[in-house]
């Protein structure tokens, strides 16, 4: 594998927060994207006292070729797994809390009940927590989505990943326009509701694509926006083809914000958890 440029490397010791975080996350039997995705800022986040849990399991349907989680046949769902989320937002005393999935099409809705469920239980023991959920497209059942729009939650993360062009060699089983519609749909059915989404740069996209897409979320009234260097997990992921130096990230943002984002978190390491709890200021 390719070495990579200095301005990607990671250096954030591991603190007493860091092994509280981790020892919560092994107490409650719970998984995160920052394990099974192998984030590189892992460290900083679970030091910050937070981590991005995910639901369903560690086994995901797909097999989109950037992720390193694991895809394959899923274990059945576990039922008392919202609590002890819950449980472990609580612990944490966490003030905004990151839930996703992998994506599980072997379910009628997808899992979209077990997200609702989970929120419900968050808002119950916590309920000044907000709770952010990165969601899958759901093969665009919209009844499913209305599930977990209908949910307490305070934002709605759904991630077009890349530009249309790439979608079938980074994307395969996702549709670009489907991905749109999740967002657009929640912001129809609850304006109150902040929705987001997130994008990788690195991977043969163009300035003039990316801009596309930030004109189509804008029409979707997409509000937050977090743009990352895909960097490839293992040999089995696509390879990187350029790796986008931090002073472009800044011009990315910079023109991102000028279509009308509220918040756009961009640079070399930035994932679409990457310091949620700043990208939705408190009323």
């Amino acid at each position: 594998m390719t070495r990579h440029p200095d301005w990607i490397r990671v250096q954030v010791a591991e603190t007493g927060e860091f092994f509280q975080t981790r020892r919560v996350v092994q107490e409650f039997n719970l998984h995160t994207v920052c394990e099974e995705a192998r984030c590189p800022n892992v460290r900083e986040c679970w030091a910050h006292g937070t981590a991005t849990f995910m639901l369903g399991g560690d086994t995901c349907t797909r097999g989109c070729r950037f992720c390193a989680v694991a895809h394959g046949r899923p274990q059945p769902l576990d039922s008392d797994e919202p609590r002890r989320l819950a449980e472990a937002v609580q612990a944490l005393q966490l003030q905004h809390v990151v839930v996703t999935a992998v994506a599980r099409d072997d379910l009628p809705d997808g899992g979209a009940a077990h997200f609702a469920a989970t929120a419900e239980a968050i808002k119950r023991l916590t309920p000044a927590c907000r709770v952010e959920v990165l969601i899958p497209d759901f093969r665009g059942d919209k009844d499913a989505l209305r599930l977990v729009v209908d949910a307490p939650i305070d934002v709605l993360d759904h991630n077009l990943e890349t530009v249309p062009r790439l979608y079938t060699r980074v994307r395969p089983g996702a549709v670009y326009e489907r991905s749109l519609r999740v967002l657009e749909l929640g912001k129809c059915w609850r304006s109150d509701l902040v929705t987001k989404t997130g994008l990788m740069v690195g991977l043969g996209e163009t300035t003039a694509e990316l801009t596309a897409v930030f004109t189509d979320l804008q029409a979707v009234d997409c509000e937050v926006l977090t743009m990352g260097q895909y960097l490839r997990p293992s040999l089995q992921q696509l390879p990187v083809e350029r790796y986008v130096p931090p002073d472009e990230f800044a011009t990315l943002r910079a023109v991102a914000l000028r279509y009308g984002f509220r918040h756009v978190e961009a640079g070399p390491l930035v994932r679409s958890s990457y310091h949620a709890w700043e990208h939705v200021p408190r009323q």
